[in-house]
């Protein structure tokens, strides 16, 4: 529960503060969400990244990876938390070798059960590539 909101403070305080510029000579990738859930940039190229609201890569090939956290209902007993919501975190990596400066991308996921999906697309809605499930972990 404290991992969760150390999160989301985390989160509240890169909303307060303006999203900088793109640099033109890099590409800027953006994260979309749907309601009710958490996209936020966690690794590029193996290291951690700075601002969970945004990847900007230079030209090239770059690894993405991002945590996603969403709900999925609990059912009656077990295993399950009694019927209360589970929030699922999953940790999400895109491997791209043609980032082009100037250019906008973006990164949507969606919950699977238990799992997720997750793609990287550029500005005209193109599907770049596919994300790999690292691993997804409940927390109750």
């Amino acid at each position: 529960m404290r991992l969760l909101l150390t999160l989301s403070l985390l989160a509240l305080a890169a909303c307060a503060s303006p999203l900088p510029q793109p640099d033109p000579r890099q590409a800027w990738v953006e994260l979309q969400i749907h309601g009710g859930q958490t996209l936020m940039a966690h690794r590029l190229d193996d290291r951690r990244w700075p601002d969970g609201r945004y990847f900007q890569v230079a030209p090239g090939a770059h690894r993405l990876e991002v945590r996603f956290q969403f709900e999925v209902a609990g059912g009656g007993g077990g295993d399950d938390f009694n019927g209360e919501p589970i929030q699922m975190t999953c940790h999400l990596r895109m491997d791209y070798d043609g980032f082009a400066a100037g250019q906008r991308y973006r990164i949507e996921a969606r919950p699977m059960q238990y799992k997720a999906r997750g793609w990287l697309y550029d500005d005209q809605g193109q599907v770049l590539a596919r994300a790999k499930v690292l691993r997804c972990n409940t927390f109750g």
